[in-house]
């Protein structure tokens, strides 16, 4: 098994915490944009589709080696609202720490060192 495949897996049962962020979602049932099962699965299909698709790109990005930090850089200018380019800093510094604690890897070092506040999670 590939560690990408591994982190994945254990993302649920390290610190990183991925498990607990809904991408918006309590945002949009207290907005009433989420009232059922039908409009949660539009919602669901619709972030895929861009966020999902954007993250994608940014990790195959990462793992194909470009620059960590241009994509960290880029990852910024596709995610315009503050809050959640703070969540996915949160998220990559959490799994970044079980990363590097795992795995350890000049490449997360030194992403690590370049992004103290963390890089975005698809990056890591």
């Amino acid at each position: 098994m590939s560690r990408a495949a591994l982190l994945v897996l254990a993302d649920g049962r390290f610190p990183a915490g991925g498990h607990a962020h809904s991408g918006g979602a309590e945002a949009a049932v207290k907005a009433g944009r989420i009232r059922d099962a039908v409009s949660l699965e539009a919602f669901c299909r619709g972030r895929l589709h861009t966020a999902g698709l954007v993250a994608a790109a940014l990790a195959a990005a990462a793992a194909a080696g470009c620059d960590p930090v241009v994509l960290d850089e880029a990852a910024d200018a596709r995610t315009p609202v503050p809050a959640l380019r703070l969540a996915a800093r949160r998220l990559g510094r959490q799994m970044m720490r079980a990363a590097r604690a795992t795995w350890p890897s000049a490449e997360l070092d030194a992403l690590a060192a370049a992004r103290p506040r963390g890089a975005h999670q698809p990056i890591v």
